[in-house]
């Protein structure tokens, strides 16, 4: 296992054989040979490989391996191969260690994830996702109300969501994909709220629409449709614009934007396929977002980002019930034990969650 995983651990890491050989002053021959199994490192040479990796000397020994299966990016054609495996990667440790950390609890804490029921068999039409998204949010009681916290609703409905840091990456809008038939959804952390909701919701569309869309409808505009759909169902729309608006006022964007967490644009979207607003005037304002800068930053407060922090829990939880012990729970959240015994204490103002 070795071999695999410190193969897995220099893609995560974006590094080549030779990058990583420097880092620990072997020849990129010898790491080759650690990553086919035709050599084991020594421990000495094993703990370098950890700290030039970003990772502790137990992650090499890990037993569960996953593969994502049905990967969805957003915008997949442009990310270069090297960082689309290096994320794939990333997302491929943090599954394992999720998956490691429930099979230690005596009975699962998560149920196996259930497919929503009343979906179209067919849409062969985009005006049919809004009665999806629709059929989703009453499979899930969430009536047309705002959704405050939409990680934790996907997470108790079995859909497993995991967060990578993608600053480096302005081409990355996340993934969707599954792992023994576990649906999971990847977003950036470091992301505005309206952009990891938007995020969420589009990845979620993939779920729930991708076999189901006739061969003439592009998919990603249709889980665009349904992730607006989702955020603010056309009911809520009409409740809060009206049936036909000739000007919608900024403020008013905004004031929505900061009580259903999708973006001004979004919402505009949401009024031109509704027919609210004509599509003439939708792209009226689009240049005028782009003249005024909106459309790469929105007037006002941002609105706040969402946390994954059903992982950090899970720690605690079967800290609690003396499942793992301190140092387990140190490396499962990728921390030294001294960090980890700070954050257990309460220390400091370490809010951050480690996944």
């Amino acid at each position: 296992m070795v071999g695999q995983r410190l193969y897995r651990a220099r893609k995560a890491a974006g590094l080549s054989l030779r990058d990583l050989g420097a880092r620990v002053g072997l020849t990129h021959a010898a790491i080759k040979k650690y990553e086919d199994e035709q050599a084991t490192p020594p421990s000495t040479t094993l703990l370098k490989l950890a700290r030039a990796l970003n990772v502790r000397t137990e992650y090499f020994f890990r037993p569960e391996t996953v593969a994502l299966d049905r990967i969805e990016y957003r915008k997949r054609s442009t990310l270069p191969k090297k960082r689309l495996e290096a994320i794939e990667h990333e997302v491929i440790d943090q599954i394992e260690r999720r998956i490691e950390l429930e099979n230690l609890f005596p009975s699962p804490p998560v149920v196996p994830f259930a497919p929503v029921q009343d979906l179209p068999e067919l849409v062969s039409d985009l005006a049919q996702i809004e009665d999806a998204a629709e059929a989703v949010r009453k499979a899930w009681d969430l009536g047309y109300d705002p959704i405050p916290d939409l990680i934790d609703v996907l997470e108790t409905h079995r859909i497993r969501v995991f967060m990578i840091d993608a600053n480096a990456d302005p081409k990355f809008d996340g993934l969707a994909a599954s792992v023994n038939q576990m649906p999971i959804i990847v977003v950036g952390s470091n992301w505005p709220g309206d952009r990891q909701r938007f995020t969420l919701a589009h990845e979620l569309g993939h779920l729930m629409l991708g076999d189901r869309l006739a061969d003439d409808i592009n998919e990603e505009i249709a889980c665009n449709r349904f992730a607006g759909a989702f955020l603010i169902p056309r009911q809520s729309v009409t409740q809060e614009l009206g049936a036909h608006r000739n000007y919608i006022e900024p403020k008013e964007l905004a004031l929505l934007k900061e009580e259903f967490g999708l973006s001004m644009a979004g919402i505009l979207y949401r009024a031109r396929d509704l027919g609210i607003v004509s599509p003439a005037w939708r792209d009226d304002q689009a240049k005028l977002f782009r003249i005024k800068g909106w459309h790469l930053t929105e007037p006002g407060k941002p609105y706040p980002p969402e946390k994954a922090h059903v992982f950090e829990q899970l720690i605690f939880h079967a800290l609690g019930e003396d499942y793992i012990g301190e140092s387990k729970a140190a490396e499962l959240m990728k921390m030294s034990l001294t960090t980890f015994q700070a954050v257990r204490a309460l220390e400091g103002s370490d809010a951050a969650t480690h996944q």
